[in-house]
Protein backbone atom coordinates (compact mmCIF):
# COMPACT_ATOMS: atom_id res chain seq x y z
CA UNK A 1 0.00 0.00 0.00
CA UNK A 2 1.25 3.75 -0.73
CA UNK A 3 1.25 6.33 1.45
CA UNK A 4 -1.39 7.92 -0.28
CA UNK A 5 -3.65 5.27 -0.36
CA UNK A 6 -3.55 5.19 3.24
CA UNK A 7 -7.25 5.15 4.31
CA UNK A 8 -6.72 4.70 8.04
CA UNK A 9 -7.30 7.52 10.82
CA UNK A 10 -4.71 10.05 10.13
CA UNK A 11 -2.45 11.35 13.46
CA UNK A 12 0.71 13.78 14.36
CA UNK A 13 2.70 10.66 14.07
CA UNK A 14 1.36 9.90 10.85
CA UNK A 15 1.93 13.48 9.67
CA UNK A 16 5.63 13.86 11.00
CA UNK A 17 6.22 10.59 8.96
CA UNK A 18 4.53 12.45 5.99
CA UNK A 19 6.79 15.56 6.09
CA UNK A 20 9.82 13.13 6.74
CA UNK A 21 9.00 10.96 2.71
CA UNK A 22 8.40 14.49 1.30
CA UNK A 23 12.13 15.46 2.19
CA UNK A 24 13.72 12.11 1.65
CA UNK A 25 14.73 11.42 5.16
CA UNK A 26 15.97 7.74 5.89
CA UNK A 27 16.35 7.40 2.60
CA UNK A 28 12.49 6.44 2.37
CA UNK A 29 11.97 4.23 5.14
CA UNK A 30 9.70 3.23 7.73
CA UNK A 31 11.03 1.53 10.62
CA UNK A 32 8.89 0.96 14.04
CA UNK A 33 9.55 -1.37 16.68
CA UNK A 34 7.41 -2.80 19.60
CA UNK A 35 9.61 -3.20 22.70
CA UNK A 36 8.12 -4.95 25.72
CA UNK A 37 9.23 -5.87 28.89
CA UNK A 38 8.73 -9.42 29.62
CA UNK A 39 7.68 -8.91 33.29
CA UNK A 40 4.49 -9.55 33.17
CA UNK A 41 1.76 -10.35 30.36
CA UNK A 42 0.40 -7.05 27.60
CA UNK A 43 -2.56 -4.83 28.85
CA UNK A 44 -4.67 -2.97 26.91
CA UNK A 45 -2.31 0.10 26.55
CA UNK A 46 -0.01 -2.17 24.99
CA UNK A 47 -2.40 -3.06 22.11
CA UNK A 48 -3.10 0.59 21.68
CA UNK A 49 0.96 0.65 20.86
CA UNK A 50 0.79 -2.46 19.17
CA UNK A 51 -1.85 -1.21 17.07
CA UNK A 52 -0.05 2.22 16.53
CA UNK A 53 3.65 0.33 15.46
CA UNK A 54 2.47 -2.69 13.20
CA UNK A 55 -0.10 -0.37 11.76
CA UNK A 56 1.72 2.52 10.50
CA UNK A 57 4.56 -0.37 9.53
CA UNK A 58 1.84 -1.74 7.20
CA UNK A 59 0.28 1.23 6.03
CA UNK A 60 3.93 2.81 4.68
CA UNK A 61 5.24 -0.38 3.77
CA UNK A 62 7.65 -0.52 6.00
CA UNK A 63 8.92 -2.97 8.72
CA UNK A 64 8.57 -3.11 12.88
CA UNK A 65 10.21 -5.19 15.16
CA UNK A 66 9.34 -7.13 17.98
CA UNK A 67 12.33 -6.53 20.54
CA UNK A 68 11.91 -7.49 24.32
CA UNK A 69 13.31 -5.24 26.54
CA UNK A 70 14.90 -8.16 28.89
CA UNK A 71 17.69 -5.88 31.03
CA UNK A 72 16.16 -6.94 34.12
CA UNK A 73 15.84 -10.98 34.70
CA UNK A 74 15.09 -10.38 38.59
CA UNK A 75 11.80 -9.60 37.21
CA UNK A 76 11.13 -11.87 33.58
CA UNK A 77 10.75 -15.17 32.35
CA UNK A 78 10.15 -17.14 29.73
CA UNK A 79 6.04 -17.22 30.64
CA UNK A 80 5.98 -13.59 29.64
CA UNK A 81 7.88 -13.77 26.51
CA UNK A 82 5.84 -16.51 24.94
CA UNK A 83 2.43 -14.88 26.52
CA UNK A 84 3.50 -11.65 24.60
CA UNK A 85 4.25 -13.47 21.22
CA UNK A 86 0.67 -15.20 21.45
CA UNK A 87 -1.00 -11.68 22.61
CA UNK A 88 0.80 -9.70 19.38
CA UNK A 89 -0.16 -12.65 16.82
CA UNK A 90 -3.77 -12.64 18.22
CA UNK A 91 -3.94 -9.31 17.19
CA UNK A 92 -3.59 -9.43 14.37
CA UNK A 93 0.22 -8.73 14.03
CA UNK A 94 3.35 -10.61 12.15
CA UNK A 95 7.13 -9.66 12.97
CA UNK A 96 8.07 -12.12 10.39
CA UNK A 97 11.75 -12.65 11.11
CA UNK A 98 12.37 -9.23 13.43
CA UNK A 99 12.25 -10.61 16.21
CA UNK A 100 14.94 -9.55 18.49
CA UNK A 101 16.32 -9.31 22.58
CA UNK A 102 17.87 -6.51 24.30
CA UNK A 103 20.53 -9.12 25.07
CA UNK A 104 20.84 -10.00 21.62
CA UNK A 105 23.20 -6.58 22.05
CA UNK A 106 24.96 -7.22 25.31
CA UNK A 107 28.33 -7.15 24.07
CA UNK A 108 27.78 -4.46 21.59
CA UNK A 109 26.48 -2.26 24.75
CA UNK A 110 29.26 -3.15 26.63
CA UNK A 111 31.88 -2.16 23.89
CA UNK A 112 29.55 1.77 23.32
CA UNK A 113 30.36 1.83 27.32
CA UNK A 114 33.87 1.44 26.84
CA UNK A 115 33.87 3.60 24.63
CA UNK A 116 31.47 6.27 26.58
CA UNK A 117 34.46 5.60 29.55
CA UNK A 118 37.38 6.31 27.09
CA UNK A 119 35.79 9.24 26.08
CA UNK A 120 35.55 10.72 29.50
CA UNK A 121 31.72 10.82 29.47
CA UNK A 122 31.04 7.41 31.66
CA UNK A 123 32.43 6.57 35.18
CA UNK A 124 32.33 4.48 38.09
CA UNK A 125 30.56 4.95 40.91
CA UNK A 126 30.53 3.68 44.57
CA UNK A 127 27.40 5.81 46.24
CA UNK A 128 24.84 3.77 46.99
CA UNK A 129 21.38 4.05 45.61
CA UNK A 130 19.82 5.88 48.16
CA UNK A 131 23.20 8.65 48.49
CA UNK A 132 22.49 8.24 44.32
CA UNK A 133 19.46 9.97 44.85
CA UNK A 134 20.45 12.83 47.39
CA UNK A 135 23.26 13.77 45.34
CA UNK A 136 21.17 13.96 42.14
CA UNK A 137 18.96 17.37 44.30
CA UNK A 138 15.57 18.25 43.58
CA UNK A 139 13.51 20.06 40.62
CA UNK A 140 14.51 22.95 42.81
CA UNK A 141 17.75 22.38 43.94
CA UNK A 142 20.81 21.43 41.62
CA UNK A 143 22.87 18.16 41.89
CA UNK A 144 25.86 17.68 43.67
CA UNK A 145 28.86 15.55 41.86
CA UNK A 146 29.96 12.04 43.19
CA UNK A 147 33.27 12.19 44.86
CA UNK A 148 33.84 9.43 42.34
CA UNK A 149 33.31 11.67 39.05
CA UNK A 150 36.65 12.65 38.90
CA UNK A 151 38.59 9.29 38.21
CA UNK A 152 40.86 8.76 35.93
CA UNK A 153 39.71 6.83 32.52
CA UNK A 154 42.03 3.83 32.96
CA UNK A 155 40.71 3.52 36.80
CA UNK A 156 37.65 3.86 35.32
CA UNK A 157 38.19 0.82 32.36
CA UNK A 158 39.63 -1.30 35.02
CA UNK A 159 36.45 -0.99 37.53
CA UNK A 160 34.12 -1.60 34.72
CA UNK A 161 35.77 -4.48 33.44
CA UNK A 162 35.92 -6.33 37.27
CA UNK A 163 31.97 -5.65 37.39
CA UNK A 164 31.71 -7.27 34.48
CA UNK A 165 33.95 -10.42 36.02
CA UNK A 166 31.45 -10.30 38.80
CA UNK A 167 33.91 -9.19 41.42
CA UNK A 168 31.44 -6.87 43.44
CA UNK A 169 28.56 -7.51 45.10
CA UNK A 170 25.14 -6.24 43.81
CA UNK A 171 24.76 -2.50 44.92
CA UNK A 172 28.27 -1.53 45.51
CA UNK A 173 28.99 0.43 42.21
CA UNK A 174 27.64 1.56 39.07
CA UNK A 175 28.41 2.76 35.67
CA UNK A 176 27.01 6.64 35.43
CA UNK A 177 27.07 8.77 32.63
CA UNK A 178 29.07 12.02 33.01
CA UNK A 179 26.54 14.57 31.61
CA UNK A 180 25.25 17.90 34.13
CA UNK A 181 24.54 17.78 37.57
CA UNK A 182 23.24 21.14 37.00
CA UNK A 183 20.54 20.36 34.88
CA UNK A 184 16.84 21.00 35.23
CA UNK A 185 16.47 17.82 33.30
CA UNK A 186 16.85 15.42 36.31
CA UNK A 187 17.39 12.90 33.56
CA UNK A 188 20.31 14.26 32.85
CA UNK A 189 21.83 13.94 35.90
CA UNK A 190 24.30 11.72 35.49
CA UNK A 191 22.11 8.47 34.92
CA UNK A 192 23.54 5.45 35.83
CA UNK A 193 23.65 3.16 33.42
CA UNK A 194 24.76 -0.51 34.40
CA UNK A 195 24.19 -2.03 37.56
CA UNK A 196 25.24 -5.37 38.62
CA UNK A 197 22.48 -8.32 39.05
CA UNK A 198 24.02 -11.83 40.59
CA UNK A 199 21.93 -14.85 41.44
CA UNK A 200 19.60 -14.83 38.95
CA UNK A 201 19.87 -17.03 35.26
CA UNK A 202 18.60 -14.66 32.51
CA UNK A 203 16.08 -16.47 30.17
CA UNK A 204 18.39 -15.88 26.89
CA UNK A 205 21.69 -15.53 28.15
CA UNK A 206 22.08 -18.15 31.41
CA UNK A 207 24.54 -16.87 33.80
CA UNK A 208 26.62 -15.28 31.11
CA UNK A 209 26.32 -11.74 32.33
CA UNK A 210 26.22 -10.11 35.84
CA UNK A 211 26.14 -6.89 34.61
CA UNK A 212 22.91 -5.25 33.17
CA UNK A 213 22.81 -2.29 31.39
CA UNK A 214 19.96 0.72 32.25
CA UNK A 215 16.71 0.94 29.76
CA UNK A 216 17.51 4.69 29.10
CA UNK A 217 20.93 3.07 27.93
CA UNK A 218 19.80 0.34 25.96
CA UNK A 219 16.83 1.51 23.85
CA UNK A 220 18.49 3.80 21.91
CA UNK A 221 21.18 1.86 20.85
CA UNK A 222 19.34 -1.07 20.15
CA UNK A 223 16.99 1.22 17.84
CA UNK A 224 19.99 2.36 16.37
CA UNK A 225 21.31 -1.22 15.67
CA UNK A 226 18.22 -2.36 14.18
CA UNK A 227 18.11 0.62 11.81
CA UNK A 228 14.75 1.99 13.47
CA UNK A 229 13.47 5.37 11.79
CA UNK A 230 10.52 6.20 14.17
CA UNK A 231 10.74 5.63 17.87
CA UNK A 232 7.31 5.57 19.34
CA UNK A 233 6.64 5.58 22.87
CA UNK A 234 4.37 6.99 25.58
CA UNK A 235 4.50 10.61 27.49
CA UNK A 236 6.20 9.37 30.50
CA UNK A 237 9.26 9.01 28.04
CA UNK A 238 9.34 12.84 26.67
CA UNK A 239 11.75 13.80 29.02
CA UNK A 240 14.02 10.59 28.68
CA UNK A 241 14.59 11.86 24.96
CA UNK A 242 17.62 14.31 25.79
CA UNK A 243 19.10 10.97 27.29
CA UNK A 244 17.77 8.73 24.75
CA UNK A 245 19.32 11.57 22.15
CA UNK A 246 22.92 12.17 24.33
CA UNK A 247 23.55 8.23 24.19
CA UNK A 248 23.40 8.55 20.07
CA UNK A 249 25.28 11.38 20.29
CA UNK A 250 28.04 10.64 22.06
CA UNK A 251 29.12 6.64 20.72
CA UNK A 252 30.20 5.49 17.49
CA UNK A 253 26.99 4.56 15.86
CA UNK A 254 25.47 5.28 12.08
CA UNK A 255 21.61 5.21 12.63
CA UNK A 256 19.99 8.14 14.83
CA UNK A 257 16.09 7.56 15.00
CA UNK A 258 13.82 9.78 16.00
CA UNK A 259 11.43 9.36 19.28
CA UNK A 260 8.13 10.50 19.37
CA UNK A 261 6.17 10.38 22.54
CA UNK A 262 1.91 10.09 22.41
CA UNK A 263 -0.45 9.92 25.56
CA UNK A 264 -0.87 6.60 26.84
CA UNK A 265 -4.10 4.71 27.15
CA UNK A 266 -5.86 5.71 30.57
CA UNK A 267 -8.74 3.66 30.79
CA UNK A 268 -11.30 3.99 33.64
CA UNK A 269 -12.23 1.63 36.22
CA UNK A 270 -9.06 -0.44 35.68
CA UNK A 271 -5.56 0.23 36.44
CA UNK A 272 -2.75 0.71 33.50
CA UNK A 273 0.13 0.14 35.68
CA UNK A 274 1.81 -3.62 34.96
CA UNK A 275 3.14 -2.96 38.87
CA UNK A 276 -0.20 -2.64 40.28
CA UNK A 277 -1.47 -5.57 37.72
CA UNK A 278 1.37 -7.68 39.20
CA UNK A 279 -0.07 -7.03 42.87
CA UNK A 280 -3.29 -7.95 41.87
CA UNK A 281 -2.24 -11.54 40.82
CA UNK A 282 0.18 -12.10 43.56
CA UNK A 283 -2.24 -10.89 46.48
CA UNK A 284 -4.94 -13.09 44.80
CA UNK A 285 -7.63 -10.42 44.59
CA UNK A 286 -8.10 -12.30 40.65
CA UNK A 287 -7.06 -15.66 39.72
CA UNK A 288 -4.07 -14.66 37.34
CA UNK A 289 -2.73 -12.88 34.83
CA UNK A 290 -5.45 -14.39 32.09
CA UNK A 291 -8.58 -13.63 35.17
CA UNK A 292 -11.39 -12.00 32.41
CA UNK A 293 -11.63 -9.25 34.84
CA UNK A 294 -8.07 -8.51 34.10
CA UNK A 295 -7.22 -5.47 31.69
CA UNK A 296 -4.51 -7.66 30.04
CA UNK A 297 -5.12 -9.24 26.09
CA UNK A 298 -5.28 -12.19 28.10
CA UNK A 299 -7.71 -11.72 29.80
CA UNK A 300 -10.42 -9.73 27.43
CA UNK A 301 -9.43 -12.78 25.21
CA UNK A 302 -10.42 -15.62 27.67
CA UNK A 303 -13.47 -13.26 28.39
CA UNK A 304 -14.70 -13.36 25.11
CA UNK A 305 -13.32 -9.88 23.41
CA UNK A 306 -12.79 -10.58 19.63
CA UNK A 307 -9.10 -9.06 18.50
CA UNK A 308 -11.12 -6.77 15.77
CA UNK A 309 -13.06 -5.03 18.70
CA UNK A 310 -9.83 -4.07 20.87
CA UNK A 311 -8.40 -3.26 16.86
CA UNK A 312 -11.52 -1.50 16.18
CA UNK A 313 -10.74 0.55 20.39
CA UNK A 314 -7.72 1.45 19.49
CA UNK A 315 -8.64 3.54 16.17
CA UNK A 316 -11.58 5.07 18.34
CA UNK A 317 -9.53 6.23 20.72
CA UNK A 318 -7.06 8.09 18.36
CA UNK A 319 -3.51 8.62 18.98
CA UNK A 320 -2.95 12.43 20.41
CA UNK A 321 -0.07 14.01 22.78
CA UNK A 322 -2.84 15.14 25.34
CA UNK A 323 -3.86 13.11 28.28
CA UNK A 324 -6.91 11.83 28.40
CA UNK A 325 -9.39 8.94 30.25
CA UNK A 326 -11.36 6.52 28.29
CA UNK A 327 -14.90 5.66 29.27
CA UNK A 328 -14.99 1.52 29.92
CA UNK A 329 -17.83 1.65 27.55
CA UNK A 330 -16.00 2.94 24.82
CA UNK A 331 -14.94 -0.38 24.96
CA UNK A 332 -17.89 -2.18 25.58
CA UNK A 333 -19.56 -0.78 22.69
CA UNK A 334 -17.18 -1.81 20.26
CA UNK A 335 -17.28 -5.54 21.33
CA UNK A 336 -21.22 -5.27 21.29
CA UNK A 337 -21.20 -3.74 17.74
CA UNK A 338 -18.78 -6.63 16.98
CA UNK A 339 -20.75 -9.31 18.03
CA UNK A 340 -24.59 -7.94 17.32
CA UNK A 341 -23.83 -8.69 14.17
CA UNK A 342 -21.45 -11.52 14.47
CA UNK A 343 -22.49 -13.51 17.53
CA UNK A 344 -25.44 -16.63 16.78
CA UNK A 345 -28.36 -16.14 19.09
CA UNK A 346 -28.81 -19.11 22.12
CA UNK A 347 -31.15 -19.88 25.06
CA UNK A 348 -30.06 -20.28 28.22
CA UNK A 349 -31.88 -19.61 31.92
CA UNK A 350 -29.34 -18.47 34.11
CA UNK A 351 -32.16 -18.89 36.71
CA UNK A 352 -33.58 -21.74 36.34
CA UNK A 353 -38.08 -22.21 37.08
CA UNK A 354 -39.84 -25.66 35.96
CA UNK A 355 -42.06 -25.24 33.75
CA UNK A 356 -44.88 -28.64 33.04
CA UNK A 357 -47.26 -28.28 29.99
CA UNK A 358 -49.85 -30.67 31.53
CA UNK A 359 -51.38 -30.94 28.20
CA UNK A 360 -48.51 -32.23 26.25
CA UNK A 361 -48.03 -35.58 25.64
CA UNK A 362 -45.66 -36.91 28.50
CA UNK A 363 -42.85 -38.92 25.34
CA UNK A 364 -43.56 -36.16 22.74
CA UNK A 365 -40.37 -34.63 21.62
CA UNK A 366 -40.55 -31.98 19.14
CA UNK A 367 -37.32 -30.58 16.63
CA UNK A 368 -38.41 -26.60 16.63
CA UNK A 369 -36.13 -24.58 13.95
CA UNK A 370 -34.96 -21.46 15.93
CA UNK A 371 -33.31 -18.50 14.08
CA UNK A 372 -29.58 -17.97 14.38
CA UNK A 373 -29.71 -14.24 14.14
CA UNK A 374 -33.09 -12.18 13.67
CA UNK A 375 -32.04 -9.50 11.43
CA UNK A 376 -29.46 -11.89 9.45
CA UNK A 377 -31.27 -15.12 7.54
CA UNK A 378 -28.10 -15.80 5.93
CA UNK A 379 -26.57 -17.24 9.39
CA UNK A 380 -29.98 -19.79 9.07
CA UNK A 381 -31.67 -21.77 11.92
CA UNK A 382 -30.67 -24.63 14.60
CA UNK A 383 -33.25 -27.13 16.18
CA UNK A 384 -33.64 -27.19 19.47
CA UNK A 385 -35.84 -29.71 21.30
CA UNK A 386 -39.39 -29.18 23.30
CA UNK A 387 -40.92 -31.61 25.27
CA UNK A 388 -43.23 -31.38 28.28
CA UNK A 389 -41.42 -30.53 31.17
CA UNK A 390 -39.15 -26.81 30.33
CA UNK A 391 -37.06 -24.52 32.00
CA UNK A 392 -37.83 -20.78 32.37
CA UNK A 393 -36.02 -17.77 34.07
CA UNK A 394 -37.21 -17.04 37.49
CA UNK A 395 -37.55 -13.27 36.46
CA UNK A 396 -40.15 -14.45 33.26
CA UNK A 397 -42.90 -14.99 36.02
CA UNK A 398 -44.52 -12.72 38.91
CA UNK A 399 -47.88 -14.44 40.00
CA UNK A 400 -49.37 -10.95 39.47
CA UNK A 401 -47.95 -8.60 37.11
CA UNK A 402 -46.76 -5.50 39.36
CA UNK A 403 -47.68 -2.75 36.27
CA UNK A 404 -48.60 -2.47 32.64
CA UNK A 405 -45.10 -2.79 31.60
CA UNK A 406 -44.53 -6.23 32.66
CA UNK A 407 -45.25 -8.48 29.45
CA UNK A 408 -44.51 -12.31 30.47
CA UNK A 409 -45.74 -14.30 32.16
CA UNK A 410 -48.13 -14.14 35.15
CA UNK A 411 -50.62 -16.48 37.12
CA UNK A 412 -53.37 -16.87 34.46
CA UNK A 413 -51.92 -14.84 31.79
CA UNK A 414 -50.22 -16.45 28.54
CA UNK A 415 -47.20 -15.69 26.70
CA UNK A 416 -45.48 -17.08 24.14
CA UNK A 417 -42.24 -19.65 24.11
CA UNK A 418 -39.51 -18.09 22.05
CA UNK A 419 -40.02 -19.92 18.45
CA UNK A 420 -42.54 -22.15 20.33
CA UNK A 421 -46.04 -22.18 21.69
CA UNK A 422 -48.44 -19.75 23.23
CA UNK A 423 -48.42 -21.10 26.78
CA UNK A 424 -50.67 -20.53 29.34
CA UNK A 425 -50.32 -20.61 33.51
CA UNK A 426 -53.01 -22.78 35.41
CA UNK A 427 -51.31 -23.24 38.59
CA UNK A 428 -48.46 -22.40 40.92
CA UNK A 429 -46.48 -24.82 43.19
CA UNK A 430 -44.63 -23.61 46.12
CA UNK A 431 -42.43 -25.60 48.75
CA UNK A 432 -43.18 -25.44 52.41
CA UNK A 433 -41.78 -21.81 52.71
CA UNK A 434 -44.18 -20.69 50.24
CA UNK A 435 -40.96 -20.52 47.27
CA UNK A 436 -42.47 -20.91 43.65
CA UNK A 437 -40.66 -24.01 42.47
CA UNK A 438 -42.62 -24.72 39.72
CA UNK A 439 -45.46 -23.81 37.29
CA UNK A 440 -48.37 -26.09 36.17
CA UNK A 441 -49.28 -24.84 32.77
CA UNK A 442 -50.99 -25.56 29.66
CA UNK A 443 -49.83 -25.01 25.72
CA UNK A 444 -51.93 -24.09 22.67
CA UNK A 445 -50.74 -26.46 19.81
CA UNK A 446 -52.55 -24.03 17.57
CA UNK A 447 -50.43 -21.59 17.91
CA UNK A 448 -47.17 -22.75 16.83
CA UNK A 449 -45.27 -19.90 14.41
CA UNK A 450 -48.42 -17.60 14.18
CA UNK A 451 -50.68 -15.78 16.75
CA UNK A 452 -54.78 -17.12 16.03
CA UNK A 453 -57.17 -14.11 15.40
CA UNK A 454 -58.53 -12.64 18.21
CA UNK A 455 -55.67 -13.55 20.59
CA UNK A 456 -53.18 -10.94 21.85
CA UNK A 457 -49.94 -12.23 23.39
CA UNK A 458 -47.86 -9.70 23.52
CA UNK A 459 -44.79 -11.37 25.82
CA UNK A 460 -41.97 -13.65 24.32
CA UNK A 461 -39.53 -15.44 26.63
CA UNK A 462 -36.98 -17.53 26.48
CA UNK A 463 -36.98 -21.62 27.30
CA UNK A 464 -34.65 -25.02 27.49
CA UNK A 465 -36.22 -28.01 27.14
CA UNK A 466 -35.53 -29.70 31.29
CA UNK A 467 -34.85 -33.35 29.09
CA UNK A 468 -32.71 -32.17 27.15
CA UNK A 469 -30.93 -29.05 28.37
CA UNK A 470 -27.04 -28.82 29.18
CA UNK A 471 -26.18 -27.88 32.81
CA UNK A 472 -23.71 -25.40 32.95
CA UNK A 473 -21.76 -22.81 35.09
CA UNK A 474 -21.86 -19.07 34.31
CA UNK A 475 -19.81 -16.58 35.52
CA UNK A 476 -21.49 -13.18 35.46
CA UNK A 477 -17.63 -10.93 35.12
CA UNK A 478 -18.05 -7.00 36.03
CA UNK A 479 -16.07 -4.38 36.41
CA UNK A 480 -12.97 -4.88 38.48
CA UNK A 481 -13.31 -1.88 40.01
CA UNK A 482 -16.02 0.52 41.59
CA UNK A 483 -13.98 3.49 41.46
CA UNK A 484 -13.27 5.46 38.06
CA UNK A 485 -10.18 6.26 38.75
CA UNK A 486 -8.86 3.58 41.03
CA UNK A 487 -5.24 4.58 41.48
CA UNK A 488 -5.71 7.76 41.82
CA UNK A 489 -8.08 8.43 44.47
CA UNK A 490 -5.53 9.45 47.14
CA UNK A 491 -8.40 9.06 49.41
CA UNK A 492 -7.61 5.81 50.45
CA UNK A 493 -4.43 4.08 51.46
CA UNK A 494 -4.73 1.38 48.34
CA UNK A 495 -6.29 1.57 45.19
CA UNK A 496 -7.56 -1.89 46.00
CA UNK A 497 -9.88 -0.61 48.52
CA UNK A 498 -11.79 0.20 45.08
CA UNK A 499 -12.42 -3.18 43.91
CA UNK A 500 -15.68 -4.00 42.83
CA UNK A 501 -17.20 -6.90 45.17
CA UNK A 502 -19.27 -7.79 42.58
CA UNK A 503 -16.94 -7.91 39.62
CA UNK A 504 -17.76 -11.95 39.62
CA UNK A 505 -20.96 -13.79 40.26
CA UNK A 506 -20.76 -17.41 39.57
CA UNK A 507 -23.94 -19.18 38.90
CA UNK A 508 -24.05 -22.59 38.66
CA UNK A 509 -27.03 -24.01 38.34
CA UNK A 510 -27.50 -22.44 34.85
CA UNK A 511 -29.38 -24.71 31.62
CA UNK A 512 -28.17 -24.43 28.47
CA UNK A 513 -29.66 -25.35 24.57
CA UNK A 514 -28.47 -28.73 24.20
CA UNK A 515 -26.61 -27.64 21.29
CA UNK A 516 -23.77 -25.55 23.55
CA UNK A 517 -22.27 -28.47 24.27
CA UNK A 518 -20.07 -28.88 20.70
CA UNK A 519 -18.91 -25.05 21.86
CA UNK A 520 -15.48 -24.73 21.27
CA UNK A 521 -12.78 -22.27 23.05
CA UNK A 522 -13.54 -18.55 22.00
CA UNK A 523 -17.07 -19.48 20.71
CA UNK A 524 -19.14 -16.80 21.26
CA UNK A 525 -23.06 -16.04 21.55
CA UNK A 526 -26.01 -13.77 22.76
CA UNK A 527 -27.44 -15.39 25.35
CA UNK A 528 -31.12 -14.14 24.26
CA UNK A 529 -31.89 -11.15 27.14
CA UNK A 530 -29.16 -12.08 29.06
CA UNK A 531 -25.73 -10.39 27.09
CA UNK A 532 -22.69 -11.55 25.43
CA UNK A 533 -21.15 -14.91 26.24
CA UNK A 534 -17.83 -17.18 25.55
CA UNK A 535 -17.36 -20.39 26.16
CA UNK A 536 -13.87 -20.64 28.28
CA UNK A 537 -11.88 -23.41 28.05
CA UNK A 538 -9.30 -22.57 30.37
CA UNK A 539 -12.08 -23.16 33.23
CA UNK A 540 -14.42 -25.61 31.54
CA UNK A 541 -14.21 -29.63 32.10
CA UNK A 542 -15.63 -32.47 30.60
CA UNK A 543 -18.78 -32.05 33.12
CA UNK A 544 -18.81 -28.85 33.41
CA UNK A 545 -18.77 -26.30 30.78
CA UNK A 546 -18.15 -22.58 32.29
CA UNK A 547 -19.86 -19.80 29.55
CA UNK A 548 -18.67 -16.09 31.09
CA UNK A 549 -20.37 -13.24 30.18
CA UNK A 550 -18.17 -10.98 27.65
CA UNK A 551 -20.59 -8.23 28.07
CA UNK A 552 -24.16 -7.37 29.20
CA UNK A 553 -26.56 -6.38 26.15
CA UNK A 554 -26.59 -2.34 27.36
CA UNK A 555 -24.56 -0.06 29.35
CA UNK A 556 -26.00 -0.28 32.58
CA UNK A 557 -23.31 1.62 34.30
CA UNK A 558 -24.20 4.62 32.08
CA UNK A 559 -27.34 5.13 34.09
CA UNK A 560 -25.99 4.14 37.41
CA UNK A 561 -23.56 7.14 36.88
CA UNK A 562 -25.96 9.23 35.98
CA UNK A 563 -28.09 8.52 39.18
CA UNK A 564 -25.05 8.56 41.31
CA UNK A 565 -23.96 12.48 39.70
Amino acid sequence: MSNDAVSTPTNFIRHLIDEDLKVGKNSGRVATRFPPEPNGYLHIGHAKSICLNFGIAEDYQGTCNLRFDDTNPHKENLEFVESIQNDVRWLGYDWGDRLFYASNYFERLYEFAVELITQGKAYVCDLSAEEVRAYRGTLKEQGKASPYRSRSVAENLELFARMRAGEFADGAKVLRARIDMASPNMNMRDPTLYRIRHGVVHHQTGSEWCLYPMYDYTHPICDALEEITHSLCTLEFADHRPLYDWVLDNITIDCHPQQIEFSRLNLQYTVMSKRKLTQLVEEGHVEGWDDPRMPTVAGLRRRGYTAASIRDFCERIGVTKADNSIEMGVLENCIREDLNVSAPRRMAVLHPLKVVLENYPAEQVEELAIANHPQDESMGTHRVPFCRELYIDREDFMEEAPNKKFKRLVSGGEVRLRGGYVIRCDAVVKDPRGEIIELRCSYDADTLGKNPEGRKVKGVIHWVSARHALKAEVRLYDRLFNHPNPDGDKSVESFTAHLNVDSLLTLTNCYLEPGLAEAGEGSRYQFEREGYFCFDGVASTPDRPVFNRIVTLRDSWTKIEQQEN
